[in-house]
């Protein structure tokens, strides 16, 4: 029951801190948590798929075909997560000044919550498969029966959930008028760690150089693989022994949402002030 549970809050945790962090990004956008419920829906069913087909998908592509399934729903989640930065760049300003008439005063609100549940729906869907093969495999080493591996799953769900939730309420807490430019700056550094991941993907499955297996070594300090490694890996990327092409993706990615955010953003201004 134990490892059940320890594994389970794991990987709800690391799902729950995404999850949290694009409720808070999307507040006061109408219609929210009907996207947001979808995309948790679609994540468990992808999972529950990915659980079936795990060992067809572990045969293709010459044994690497797990490495370049998630290197692909991770590239797709930095897509979506990016073009949320680029929007809420545009019109953080108008929702901040009008939350209550948000939905219908800005019809791209409905573009950028699918591309948010879309992010949702990958952060559970590789969190959700990695918890139905670890379970697999305690299962098959003895670790548990059904009645014991359920209860265990049943506590880390709730527990995983319970600490998503006090984050997604502390980060409400913070001043409307900062709200976005702070969730912004979460999801701009959420995007940059899954390039690095998806870098690491590809790095496993053949297709990129690792350009340094290993950069630096923290793990005496916080190891990735500890709690709150593995909560700052979801949130930030963070990687005790990052490679250098996984620096590189993460360092693009974030510099360029940095750099177009800010263009995006002062542009309106400046063509209010020209007119």
């Amino acid at each position: 029951m134990l490892a059940a549970a320890l594994i389970v809050f794991r990987e709800v945790l690391e799902a729950g801190l995404i999850v949290g962090v694009v409720l808070a990004a999307t507040e006061g956008v109408a219609g929210r948590a009907r996207w947001i419920a979808g995309g948790v829906v679609g994540g468990v069913a992808g999972a529950a798929l990915v659980a079936v087909f795990a060992q067809q998908l572990s045969e293709a592509f010459a044994g690497a075909g797990q490495s370049v399934f998630n290197a692909a729903i991770l590239v797709a989640a930095v897509a979506m997560l990016s073009w949320h930065v680029l929007w809420m760049s545009r019109h953080a300003r108008e929702i901040v000044s009008d939350m209550q008439t948000l939905g219908r005063k800005l019809t791209a609100g409905e573009t950028t919550l699918m591309a948010m549940a879309t992010v949702v729906a990958v952060a559970v869907l590789r969190e959700g498969s990695e918890v139905v093969l670890f379970l697999y495999g305690v299962a098959a080493s003895g670790g548990g029966g059904p009645l014991a591996m359920a209860g265990g799953g049943l506590i880390g769900v709730a527990g995983g959930a319970a600490v998503s939730f006090l984050i997604y309420r502390g980060l409400l807490a913070i001043p409307t008028g900062r709200l976005f430019a702070v969730t912004n700056g979460l999801v701009a550094l959420l995007a940059a760690g899954m390039a690095g991941q998806a870098a690491v993907y590809l790095v496993q499955a053949g297709l990129i150089p690792s350009l340094g297996d290993q950069v630096w070594d923290t793990s005496g300090l916080l190891r990735d693989d500890s709690l709150v490694g593995r909560a700052l890996h979801a949130l930030v990327g963070y990687s005790d022994r990052p490679m250098g092409v996984q620096l590189i993706a993460y360092l693009v990615v974030l510099t360029a949402l940095i750099t177009l955010g800010r263009h995006i953003g002062t542009a309106p201004k400046a063509s209010r002030r020209a007119a």
